[in-house]
């Protein structure tokens, strides 16, 4: 995924419903047709590895700084909501 692909969803405020799948094959960013976002990360679901690569994921994709980006709800859960600050 290249930096700032998805730039134009990055608005002070916007919340980021993501379904996640953790210990995938590889790192990457979907958006479904019903407006959710599928994320695939490499990391395993323990200690809070993949919520901390999906958020480096996620950054990544919107083209902003990682500590820009609170989880709102679903650290130990696979559906995550992410607010930009």
């Amino acid at each position: 995924m290249k930096r700032g692909e998805w730039a134009e969803m990055a608005v002070p405020g916007a919340e980021f419903s993501l379904r996640v799948t953790p210990a995938a094959r590889r790192n990457a960013l979907e958006l479904a047709e019903d407006g959710t976002i599928r994320a695939h990360v490499t990391a395993a679901p323990e200690d809070g590895k993949a919520t901390a690569a999906v958020c480096a994921l996620l950054a990544t994709a919107s083209g902003v700084a990682k500590s820009r980006l609170v989880l709102v709800r679903g650290a130990t859960s696979r559906d995550k909501v992410f607010r930009l600050e």
